[in-house]
């Protein structure tokens, strides 16, 4: 009997210990300025935060516990990425700088850069803690854009330079030519 009164004690603790350390997780998650998401092991959706929702135009109900490619319309379902979410905690690896390039449904195309990484605690990794992922995202679109514009506008700036330089090369090659003339002229005019 008292077997069973502390396994059921140590279950209620360990829920317990897990839903106060999930307000916490989430309390984080909420604050932070970049969209993110928390994986588990199969890659299922755990939490968004604010900004994930706010950039996407989502709802947790359509976001979470489904799988990371299952998302949206498809638009997360990249093999490449896949695989680099995969590999996170079997190998305990992560990645950053992933660029996803996508239409979203309700916002378009957006560019983003990705880091993916395991949360854990050294040595602490249990049934109560179990290993997540936390894929983070920085919307880079704008930064492309005006980085597309900067390099043509700063393209039309070195062909009207080019331009204007080979005007001066042979306004300066008439000059010369003019000069000589004048020379000339001037030289039989003396003699």
């Amino acid at each position: 009997m008292a077997v069973v009164k502390k396994e059921v004690y140590g279950t209620a603790w360990a829920e317990r210990m897990w839903e106060e350390s999930w307000t916490y997780i989430r309390t984080v998650v909420d604050s932070a300025t970049d969209p993110f998401l928390i994986l588990d092991k199969n890659l299922r959706v755990l939490a968004a935060n604010k900004s994930f929702y706010k950039l996407f135009q989502v709802e947790a109900k359509s976001t979470e516990y489904k799988h990371v490619n299952e998302l949206g319309r498809g638009e997360w379902n990249i093999p490449a990425l896949n695989a680099l979410l995969s590999g996170i905690l079997p190998k305990n690896t992560f990645f950053n700088g992933f660029e996803v390039n996508r239409e979203f449904p309700s916002i378009g195309k957006k560019i983003m850069l990705l880091n993916g990484r395991r949360i854990y605690k050294e040595g602490e990794t249990s049934k109560m803690f179990p290993p997540i992922i936390l894929l983070t995202m920085v919307d880079i679109t704008q930064m492309t854009v005006i980085a597309a514009e900067l390099a043509d506008y700063a393209n039309r700036i070195e062909k009207k330079m080019n331009e204007r330089t080979e005007k001066l090369e042979v306004d300066v090659g008439q000059l010369k030519k003019d000069v000589g003339e004048l020379k000339h002229n001037s030289r039989k005019r003396k003699i």
